[in-house]
């Protein structure tokens, strides 16, 4: 593994963590009671450390699968995926406090994030 990915890695990890961290002190400090804002605050933080965590996982398994080769494109796909992560786990938490969610939507919310990625994840 070449200095700078393991360095971008290592760094998302570490912004992962810290963005971890910054969920644990809102979930327990503010009540997320009768007030919409705490509520999609909270959504958008842990739809961003869910994204931010899936990131570099995403990564390391693609370069797992190619026998441990880098290539050019794998680092903006991670970014890719880990942007699907959180637009998908923000969404469904947002859901979920605004008591608006069910089954079928979060599904659907699911299957098109997958079928977007899969469409431009196609190999040429």
């Amino acid at each position: 593994m070449p200095q700078r990915d393991r360095l971008t890695a290592i760094v998302l990890i570490a912004i992962a963590v810290a963005s971890w961290f910054v969920v644990a002190v809102m979930v327990t400090t503010v009540s997320p009671t009768g007030r919409p804002e705490v509520q999609i605050a909270g959504a958008i933080l842990i739809g961003v450390a869910c994204g931010v965590s899936t990131v570099p996982l995403a990564w390391l398994a693609v370069f797992s699968r190619r026998r441990r080769v880098a290539r050019p494109g794998d680092w903006a796909r991670a970014v890719r995926r880990g942007a699907w992560v959180w637009l998908v786990v923000t969404m469904l938490v947002a859901l979920r406090t605004q008591h608006a969610f069910s089954p079928p939507i979060a599904l659907f919310v699911i299957v098109m994030a997958a079928f977007v990625e899969v469409s431009l994840s196609i190999q040429r």
